[in-house]
């Protein structure tokens, strides 16, 4: 109605006012009515000039092409002499947008759709955009599965020609699936392809996996996960010929019917390499994932062509080309395959670029690159480089990009983008324990010291059970070849007694030298040198065994121990990896002839990988055994091994698993073992941008210490749930965990946390 009241108003204008004109040579033009809209603007559009002769149809013209901008909702023309005024009405700006209502989809998401069909601050207002506003919204939350969403739009007018636009959002619920049939499936049962699917009816889990919410971009995942199952497993010619989703007239349920059409197995009848192999022929077919004789599977020629173009990038040529051509045999079902090989050009790095390290220096980053400037690119150097920044620890994201050099075919630059997250510790405060009293205590550690990669604590503790000071410096980059070195000096006074452990008292001076040298890209060896000096103290109510070293071995003990770690490390990230693992075999001894002859041999490990995309799976192991030799018969006891606690047993209170002495307190053992399994997945109903600082787990933990030998009879077993979180003010773990066979003098303890304050 509004379009037909204007062509009504243009008609009666033309035949009532512009028919009485006699066309006129404009002398000037007055613009009136602007207040947004720059004069040189409507002049730009404007079809007529001065000194031009204006008749009817370039009055015409002129009204026309002043409403096709869109900026205004009224334009008249008038004479004054040989003047010819242009008086306008702007259409309003739009002054403020405000969604409410939704909850579903972030409202910055909301914001750029709208953008997208014209929609912003600042902009102009047109009343046909609502129709666009709500269309758009619809589709947005449509595929979020929403369909019974009501979607209100208010337009209130404010002042200087501006209007406040309102969206209020009513989203409902999300439709939830029913039923998925799949018709025309006779090699493989329901089950077996349903299992396939992310979508799926309601199960007990899908409040966490909301797996039966319907979305279309799911089920166009879903649909090809199962064309991949299918050309997998040698079904060269499968189809999906039609997927019906039907909705029930309250918009809450949805049926959806998918027609397959299986086709037949192809085998291969041969697969051959053509095109210029770069590399010997016998190599390239060596990485091959399929063979003549095989059923065909397109994920194995996805693997070879990866295979293929990584030896290749490791030549030198990095955007190598391969493609695959199937010659198909329908008589036989067979398939001839021959893999095309374009090596391309080879490329050289001109320039490494580093952005997003604001604390950390560019040399730290830049000596763990394993591809060089003005060298031949290699794709596993760049990957290796890639990932070594990764587990340094200093950064949450690392991204690697290799544009070309522009006007150089042979010539790229490697574009790496970092993003920092905290690399130290910080406390301080003062505190209350039933134990420990009244305690004071400040730590400082740091394992990249102002951005140089440098490892720096400084530590003090002070209460009634123990007083520690304690200083460690280490540069794992010494030299400029990656030999690392540090030192450390401390002192630790123990009141065990007030700790309810063990009734005596320590007073350890040490000070000690530490070194490492790489082995290879993933190994390292590590050595250390350190002197204590540890005095002994007791009370009438030292246990025995104690006051049996004691007769042996005096109460003032000066101990040099070396100490060499080998350390083999795979993760692909330092936080929360996703996969490979971090084993480590180490022996520490005291020297002979002094005080104290013991040693120390530990074996350490943790392996994670991938289970499905969001699954992480880990299994870890703790085994340490320790002795005495020379005239020192047994392990010292303050060296003895403790389980049970967050990094240990979970369920069982820290360090009390294990032998105890004569007065019924944990003693420790010679002998560790400790492992386990934790599965990890996403903090349910988290933003992807939160889940990277939030991780959760299910976990099995098994362990115990004992005295000589190992006794599996004698292992603790506990299971639970664990959260981690990686603060601003640091890591945080808990878990809560139930013991599966304590026994009545185990100590439980259901709930754990460790935390730690980050910088």
């Amino acid at each position: 109605m509004k379009r037909l009241r204007t062509f009504g108003w243009l008609v009666w204008f033309w035949t009532g006012s512009l028919l009485a004109w006699e066309p006129f040579v404009v002398e000037d033009v007055h613009i009136r009515g602007l207040q947004r809209v720059a004069a040189g603007t409507v002049f730009n559009y404007l079809p007529v000039k001065p000194g031009e002769t204006l008749d009817e149809h370039k009055a015409a013209a002129a009204v026309r092409a002043l409403f096709k901008t869109g900026f205004f909702k009224d334009v008249r023309l008038a004479r004054e002499g040989n003047v010819l005024v242009i008086e306008v009405v702007e259409r309003p700006s739009i002054a403020a947008i405000k969604i409410v209502g939704n909850q579903d989809i972030k409202t910055k998401d909301l914001t750029k759709a709208l953008e997208s069909v014209g929609l912003a601050e600042g902009r102009i207002f047109n009343r046909r955009l609502l129709e666009k506003i709500e269309s758009e919204l619809r589709r947005q939350y449509f595929s979020h599965g929403k369909y019974g969403v009501k979607i209100k739009t208010e337009v209130t007018p404010i002042t200087h020609n501006r209007v406040a636009i309102l969206i209020k959002i009513a989203e409902g619920k999300v439709a939830k699936i029913k039923r998925i049939n799949i018709v025309g499936n006779r090699a493989f049962d329901d089950e077996t392809l349903l299992d396939q699917f992310e979508l799926g009816t309601t199960g007990w889990l899908s409040f966490y996996t909301k797996n039966d919410q319907y979305s279309k971009q799911k089920l166009a995942a879903d649909l090809e996960r199962l064309r991949s199952f299918y050309m997998d497993r040698g079904y060269l010619k499968f189809e999906i010929e039609s997927t019906q989703v039907a909705i029930t007239p309250d918009k809450r349920d949805i049926y959806i019917t998918i027609n397959v059409k299986e086709g037949d197995v192809y085998r291969l009848e041969s697969v051959r390499l053509t095109g210029k192999l770069i590399v010997p022929p016998q190599e390239l077919i060596a990485l091959l994932k399929l063979g003549a004789g095989e059923v065909f599977s397109r994920k194995a020629a996805t693997e070879s062509i990866d295979a293929i173009t990584k030896r290749l990038g490791d030549e030198g040529y990095l955007f190598a080309n391969v493609n695959m051509v199937p010659e198909i045999d329908e008589a036989k079902k067979t398939v001839k395959l021959t893999f095309f090989v374009d090596p391309g050009r080879r490329v050289y790095v001109r320039r490494i670029h580093i952005k997003g390290n604001a604390r950390t220096q560019d040399e730290v980053v830049r000596r763990e690159m394993r591809q060089m400037e003005a060298a031949l690119t290699q794709s596993t150097k760049i990957e290796q480089s890639k990932q070594r920044i990764q587990r340094l620890g200093y950064f949450k994201e690392v991204n690697v990009e290799t544009p070309q050099v522009p006007g150089a075919e042979d010539l790229i630059d490697l574009n790496f983008s970092v993003t920092e997250q905290p690399s130290g510790n910080l406390s301080a405060g003062i505190g209350f324990s039933q134990v420990q009293g009244l305690i004071f205590n400040a730590s400082v550690s740091q394992t990249n010291f102002l951005g140089t990669g440098k490892r720096v604590s400084f530590e003090f503790n002070n209460s009634r059970v123990s007083t520690i000071y304690r200083v460690n410096l280490y540069d794992p980059y010494f030299t400029l070849d990656g030999i690392g070195a540090g030192f450390n000096v401390s002192y630790r006074s123990l009141d065990a007694n007030n700790a309810n452990i063990a009734n005596y008292t320590t007073n350890t001076l040490a000070a000690g030298l530490s070194g490492g040298i790489p082995l290879s890209e993933w190994d390292h060896l590590n050595a250390s040198m350190d002197f204590s000096h540890t005095e002994l103290k007791t009370s009438a109510n030292t246990s025995k065994e104690i006051f049996d070293f004691i007769d042996k071995n005096g109460r003032t003990y000066g101990v040099v121990t070396l100490g060499l770690t080998w350390v083999h490390d795979t993760r692909d990230k330092a936080v929360f990896p996703t996969r490979g693992g971090r084993h480590s075999l180490s022996l520490l001894g005291s020297l002979p002839f002094l005080d104290l002859e013991y040693y120390k041999i530990r074996a350490r490990g943790r392996y994670f990988f991938p289970w499905t995309r969001d699954l992480i799976f880990s299994l870890h192991g703790d085994l340490a055994y320790g002795d005495g030799y020379g005239g020192t018969g047994k392990l010292p006891f303050f060296e003895h091994f403790f389980a049970g606690g967050v990094k240990s047993v979970r369920g069982f209170r820290q360090n009390t698993l294990g032998p105890r002495d004569s007065n019924n307190n944990p003693f420790g053992g010679n002998v560790k073992l400790v492992g386990g399994a934790e599965l990890f997945f996403p903090v349910p109903f988290l933003s992807e941008e939160l889940s990277s600082a939030f991780r959760m787990g299910v976990f099995f933990d098994a362990g115990n210490v004992f005295e000589d030998s190992l006794k599996l009879g004698d292992l603790r077993y506990s299971a639970g749930i664990s959260a981690q979180w990686l603060s601003p003010f640091g890591p945080l773990e808990v878990s809560l965990a139930q013991p599966l066979n304590a026994k009545s003098r185990d100590e439980e303890q259901v709930f754990q946390f460790s935390f730690g304050a980050g910088f």
